[in-house]
């Protein structure tokens, strides 16, 4: 039987372990950190929570007999991403990392690209005072001490600290263009931020901004470590099985 570990609760991550779950003798265990209250469950078995360290996730792989392990979570989770080379080194584990590709600026676009979520605060007194935040509720202490006004959409409920001058937002995507259209247009919003997470879940608020003229923030991805990087499902499955019978 052959076995594999799925880490993350990425649209990409469901997809393949439903592609997998199918074919004969394979186990799928998919885990998810558990950060969200009501993730969307992939089938086969499912793990929820952390493992305590490269270490420990090192010892599980081994343990557990894993034919490979496949880093297919958000693009901005470093931790994890950083946890899960080197527990597959240390257990010998093929590692492979399934990532959608990042968004592409399209003519109209009024991008502009940051590091990080403190040099996006930092751009803001230059682009506008109404913003919608859509980076994610962990990432918002980098906005606290940002004067301008905020639409929060995120969702799970953040903790503080959060801007002074905030709406929260708690909504889960697909979004669609005359929705976030209307979002943009009903707050007044000037200026969006985001990271460049990829994906046709949340790409209509790009449209909207483009078609409203708005500036947008992009934070840049991480860096990849060494491990094969494939772009879709498709891909990935077919690196996964080469060689079964």
């Amino acid at each position: 039987m052959r076995r594999y570990l799925i880490l993350g609760g990425t649209a990409e991550a469901r997809a393949l372990a439903e592609r997998l779950h199918a074919l004969p003798d394979t186990l799928v265990v998919s885990s998810l950190a558990g950060r969200v209250r009501r993730p969307r469950l992939p089938v086969g078995q499912v793990r929820v929570g952390g493992f305590g360290g490269p270490a420990m996730l090192a010892a599980y792989l081994a343990a557990e007999r894993f034919d490979a392990v496949v880093d297919a979570t958000h693009p901005f989770a470093e931790r994890i991403s950083a946890s899960a080379a080197q527990a597959a080194e240390l257990s010998g584990t093929p590692l492979l990392v399934l990532r959608r590709p990042g968004w592409t600026e399209r003519e109209g676009d009024a991008w502009h690209w940051v590091d990080d979520l403190v040099g996006a605060a930092a751009l803001l007194p230059e682009l506008g005072e109404r913003v919608f935040l859509t980076t994610g509720r962990q990432g918002l202490p980098a906005f606290a001490e940002c004067p301008q006004w905020f639409l929060v959409r995120c969702v799970d409920p953040p903790e503080p600290p959060l801007p002074a001058r905030h709406e929260l937002l708690l909504d889960r995507g697909p979004y669609t263009l005359p929705g976030e259209l209307g979002l943009l247009r009903g707050h007044r919003i000037d200026v969006l931020v985001t990271k460049d997470s990829g994906g046709p879940l949340t790409a209509a608020k790009l449209d909207a901004a483009r078609e409203l003229g708005i500036p947008v923030v992009v934070v840049r991805r991480p860096a990849t470590g060494a491990a094969p990087v494939l772009s879709d499902v498709a891909q990935a499955l077919r690196a996964l099985t080469e060689g079964d019978d």
